[in-house]
């Protein structure tokens, strides 16, 4: 049984990750708040990406998997952005996930072969308005995953996922009622938003075996949005 860590998962789609792979992998979520049901069958350990060091003791020294989850949808004018908002974004959609992949790479590379998943944006690839901060932060999870993927391989894999906009807590204010959700539905070629399980199963599959020839990648599933016009 595979050991699975994820960073952020007590609720939206880390939780959804959790909630595909409890019957098949040993999941450990590290979240700074626990609010995960009771008949879950998962390790909960008390973690603050932005501000804590992981401790890789509450962790199996072999660690077959890590998803990275926390992430940030900050919109708004460039003109009114502060620079501390780019920091802070880059802080916590990038340089977090740095150290703690840094921290726990031992027990990655203890792995046959592990496999890393990371969360990037459908606006890191096309041009948005008011996506500056997002856009950058999330641009430079794409880079690092390529660089690192091809350092490290064979022994760990790295791919990307790249959702649009997915109906979890995050995103709750641009999907609060039923105008914004049927305006949102219509901007995909899908003609609907995401939902958690969406980019769970697809985080699944990355984490499987059944992806093993498949690292570097970067996954866009945004119901069409990134390359579709409809």
């Amino acid at each position: 049984m595979k050991n699975i860590l994820l960073i952020g998962g007590s609720y939206g789609i880390g939780l959804a990750i959790a909630k595909e792979l409890q019957y098949e992998c040993k999941i450990f979520i590290a979240a700074r708040t626990n609010e995960l049901s009771s008949d879950l069958n998962i390790t909960y350990i008390p973690f603050d990406a932005t501000t804590d060091e992981f401790d890789t003791s509450k962790i199996p020294t072999v660690l077959d998997g890590l998803v990275y989850c926390p992430g940030s949808i900050n919109l708004r004018p460039f003109k009114g952005i502060k620079p501390e908002t780019f920091e802070s974004d880059l802080n916590l959609n990038f340089i977090s996930l740095v150290k703690v992949i840094q921290t726990v790479l031992p027990n990655l590379i203890a792995s046959e072969q592990s496999s890393i998943v990371l969360f990037s944006s459908v606006a890191a690839s096309m041009g948005m308005p008011f996506h500056t901060s997002v856009a950058a932060s999330k641009g430079a999870i794409e880079g690092f995953a390529k660089a690192l993927a091809a350092e490290y391989a064979p022994k760990i894999r790295v791919n990307v996922i790249a959702p649009s906009l997915t109906d979890t807590p995050l995103a709750d204010k641009f999907l609060n009622n039923d105008v914004k959700k049927e305006k949102s539905a219509e901007r995909h070629p899908l003609k609907r938003f995401g939902k958690p399980e969406d980019l769970a199963q697809m985080a699944q599959f990355l984490l499987s075996d059944k992806s093993s020839w498949i690292t570097g990648q970067i996954f866009h599933v945004d119901g069409g949005m990134s390359t579709l016009l409809v």
